[in-house]
């Protein structure tokens, strides 16, 4: 009579299969990298203003954790703040005064710009800083982009 020999004996032991089906992830992140590039120029928020160039040298950002507090002022002259709810509606002199000067009465080291349209006249830029500065504002800088 012959042995039994076990089943298991004749058979090989498996290989673990080591292999990871990407595709799955590529789909994924090609729909991100669409959603994300429709979505990146809705985001972009403010007033349209074309700052004058000027060869000026950029401030150090020094890791400030908050933006700067930035009043500018558009080719027609209206003024706007980035604090608030509405940053795109024009404000008037005693609303940018107002907002202003709640904003510099929480954090007084907040940096203070003026970003002006390069159309308009130097006396429009001196009144929005002369309303900064009564504000409380102890520095104001101006915005430009650098030449070109």
């Amino acid at each position: 009579m012959r042995a039994i020999r076990p089943i298991r004996a004749n058979r090989r032991p498996r290989r673990m299969v080591a292999e990871i089906n990407v595709v799955p992830y590529i789909d994924v992140m090609l729909v991100l990298l669409v959603i994300f590039m429709i979505t990146a120029p809705l985001l972009q928020t403010g007033v349209e203003i074309d700052l004058p160039d000027a060869a000026a040298t950029p401030i150090a950002d020094a890791g400030e954790a908050q933006e700067p507090l930035i009043l500018s002022v558009d080719s027609s002259g209206e003024w706007y703040l980035n604090v608030g709810e509405e940053t795109d509606k024009p404000l008037t002199r005693e609303e940018v005064q107002r907002l202003a000067s709640a904003v510099l009465r929480l954090n007084p080291e907040r940096r203070v710009l003026v970003a002006g349209d390069a159309s308009i006249n130097y006396g429009q830029i001196m009144q929005a800083m002369v309303t900064l500065q009564l504000s409380g504002a102890p520095e104001i800088g101006l915005m430009s982009d650098p030449e070109r």
